[in-house]
């Protein structure tokens, strides 16, 4: 079933309005949909590849717009199905734990979750049932999404269909080494 979702949304990408499309879906995978936007991003990108930053940039703005979706997914749903839940099995204790781990290493979680091919709805919704700065999650989003996407398009938009099977190939270590780029980059702000 996965499968045939993923060729319908890989078939939006030839759309006349496969912009709009790129938007909905990078919109909903951050808060509930299954599939990443790069199933629309690479062939878009590949197609016409004067257009691959811009496409980047459609790819975050919707994704970090979808990424406060998920924030409020996880903040109001849990309150009001979750809590009452952890409560009665008496893990409301080990849930402030979480929240207190989550308020102190909260930013990094998300920039590492949000460059990797990890679904960043977990990230979302985590963040806002752990009630984490939403200005915070916001900015964290904006850099992590950003940089997935822009690393993403820059490739396609020079490289083209040899990266596109290096990427498919080899995604994790794609997403790594950005991670440990962004890593070490905070580090040096950090520590200088």
């Amino acid at each position: 079933m996965l499968q045939s979702l993923y060729r319908r949304v890989l078939a939006l990408s030839a759309s006349r309005h496969a912009p709009w499309w790129l938007a909905a879906v990078a919109f909903a995978e951050a808060s509930f949909f299954p599939v990443p936007p790069d199933a629309l991003l690479i062939p878009m990108a590949l197609s016409r590849p004067e257009r691959a930053w811009r496409l980047a940039l459609i790819c975050t703005l919707a994704s970090v717009a979808g990424g406060a979706l998920g924030y409020f997914i996880g903040y109001a749903l849990f309150n009001e199905l979750a809590r009452p839940l952890l409560d009665a099995y008496g893990y409301g204790p080990a849930f402030e734990r979480f929240k207190a781990t989550y308020a102190e290493w909260g930013v990094w979680i998300i920039l590492i979750k949000g460059v990797t091919p990890i679904p960043y709805k977990i990230v979302t919704i985590a963040s806002g049932a752990a009630g984490f700065n939403f200005a915070l999650f916001m900015a964290a989003s904006a850099v992590t999404r950003g940089a997935r996407f822009f690393l993403v398009a820059t490739l396609l938009r020079f490289y083209g269909e040899p990266v596109r099977d290096f990427i498919d190939r080899r995604l994790t270590l794609v997403t790594m080494l950005l991670l440990a780029g962004i890593v070490f980059g905070f580090l040096v702000l950090r520590y200088l």
